[in-house]
């Protein structure tokens, strides 16, 4: 940047001031620490809203379904605002013009590295369909927009899942096991890919390859919008982008 130590940053030196001035939060104390047992606290809403969107079968139906969806990154965030107050909302920043660029770059660029993964294992392992997604283009319209309305909520919950425990992950490499801040990103990186990847072994029948190959690779790269920005809306947009391309060809192929 070529501001002035002593006058404020402005145009597109203020856009680059203002992502690299941002940090992880809640990983090193600031802006509120979390100890060990307040991120237990945490990671059992994380746990909490991923059983009940899975298992939570009272909920059934075009509307009632919504719930779920909604309670999903509902109740790890409601975890979060009771250990860390009003700070839970560090997780988000206003969406600009260049993070929407952000979204679809990185959408795209998860697609073309997916598909060509997922060539690659389905002709050497095989892989098993979304039962939900091949389903999709049997739906009436209706239906179907329901369905892509309802997956705004649930698809943010996923980030919700992914960045939660990459945030304790960080805490914990940082701030306990004093590793460095580089070290611990790259180690929260994996490792909340990995737990992304598990989750997602009833959804493919425990295809273990599938997911933590192919759903692994997808969400290493749908968490860069998050890791370069500290913001979730990014990577939500991301994610939402990315998978609603999916839909949608899915449903113009069925006619």
């Amino acid at each position: 940047m070529n501001h002035k130590a002593d006058e404020p940053p402005t145009g597109e030196d203020r856009f680059w001031f203002e992502y690299t001035a941002r940090d992880f939060p809640f990983y090193n104390g600031l802006p509120k620490k979390i100890n060990g047992a307040r991120w237990w606290l945490v990671m059992i809403g994380v746990l909490a809203g991923f059983l009940v969107l899975s298992y939570a079968t009272i909920f059934e139906g075009p509307y009632l379904s919504f719930i779920p969806a909604l309670l999903f990154p509902g109740i790890p965030l409601i975890c979060l605002a009771m250990v860390t107050g009003h700070y839970w909302k560090e997780l988000f920043y206003k969406v600009k013009w260049r993070d929407i660029k952000w979204m679809i770059l990185f959408a795209l660029l998860n697609i073309i590295v997916t598909l060509s993964v997922s060539f690659l294992v389905k002709a050497l392992f095989g892989t098993n369909p979304n039962a939900a997604v091949s389903q999709l283009g049997e739906m009436e319209r209706g239906d179907q927009i329901l369905f892509l309305v309802r997956t705004i909520p649930q698809l943010f919950g996923e980030e919700v899942l992914t960045i939660l425990p990459f945030l304790a992950m960080m805490y914990l490499f940082y701030s306990r096991f004093k590793m460095s801040r580089k070290q611990s990103i790259v180690l929260a990186w994996i490792g909340a890919c990995i737990i992304f990847g598990a989750v997602h072994l009833p959804t493919y029948d425990w295809n273990f390859v599938q997911c933590f190959v192919i759903i692994g690779i997808a969400r290493l790269i749908l968490l860069i919008p998050y890791i370069k920005t500290k913001n979730i809306w990014v990577s939500t947009g991301t994610h939402i982008i990315n998978d609603w391309i999916i839909f949608l060809v899915t449903i113009g192929a069925s006619g």
